[in-house]
C-alpha cells in the first residue's frame, strides 16, 4: 500500500505538487470522469484527497452522488483526510453557475457519519442515516467559512458577533462566500 498517494480530484488547471492531479478535461496527470465507477485506485490506497470547487459540479442524480461518496470511502485509508472546498449554497457564486448541480454543506456531509446516524436513529429523528445504509463513515473535523464583504469587515472589526453572523447567513445570501470542510475517513 502506498501511504503517500494523494489525489487532487477535479484539478482543472490548479495542479498540486505531491498529488496525482485528476480531471475529466484538459491535460491532467490522469484524465478520469469522477462519475464513472469504479475509480482506478485500489481499496485503502489514498491518504489525502483535495476536492476544490468540484463536488458541487458532480452527482446531479442521487445514485451518482452516493456513488462518489462510496468511492471516496473505498479508496481512502483509515484516517485519510478529505479537504473539500465549495461555494456556500446561498452565495451568488453557487446560485449563478449552471454547472452547479448539488449544494454541499457540513449538514449534508454529516448524513454519512455513523456516529450521528446512530444518535438520530436512537432519537427517532428524520435525518437519513446514509452512513449506516451505505456502510461509510465520515467525520467532519473542521469547517472554515470564508466571509464575503461587507460581512468579513464587520466581523473582523467586531461590529457583528459570531451568533449574529450565523443568523445573517441563514437569512441572507452572500454572507458566506465559500466553505472549507475537512473530513476524516473512519474505518
Amino acid at each position: 500500500m502506498n501511504a503517500t498517494l494523494k489525489l487532487n480530484l477535479g484539478c482543472g488547471n490548479k495542479r498540486l505538487p505531491g498529488f496525482v492531479n485528476v480531471d475529466k478535461f484538459g491535460d491532467p496527470e490522469l484524465q478520469w470522469d469522477l462519475e464513472i465507477f469504479p475509480w482506478p485506485w485500489k481499496d485503502n490506497s489514498v491518504s489525502e484527497v483535495c476536492l476544490t470547487h468540484v463536488l458541487e459540479h458532480l452527482g446531479a442524480t442521487t445514485d451518482s452522488y452516493l456513488g462518489i461518496i462510496k468511492e471516496l470511502y473505498r479508496i481512502c485509508q483509515p484516517n485519510a483526510l478529505l479537504q473539500i472546498v465549495v461555494p456556500h449554497p446561498r452565495h451568488d457564486d453557487f446560485i449563478n453557475d449552471p454547472t452547479h448541480v448539488r449544494a454541499i454543506t457540513p449538514a449534508n456531509l454529516a448524513l454519512f457519519s455513523k456516529h450521528w446516524n446512530r444518535i438520530w436513529m436512537e432519537n427517532g429523528a428524520s435525518n437519513t442515516p446514509l452512513g449506516v445504509y451505505l456502510d461509510v463513515d465520515l467525520e467532519i473535523i473542521n469547517v472554515i467559512n470564508a466571509l464575503d464583504e461587507p460581512w468579513a469587515s464587520k466581523h473582523q472589526n467586531r461590529q457583528i458577533s459570531d451568533a449574529e453572523l450565523m443568523q445573517a447567513s441563514m437569512q441572507f445570501n452572500n454572507v458566506i462566500k465559500e466553505m472549507k470542510i475537512e473530513v476524516r475517513i473512519k474505518k
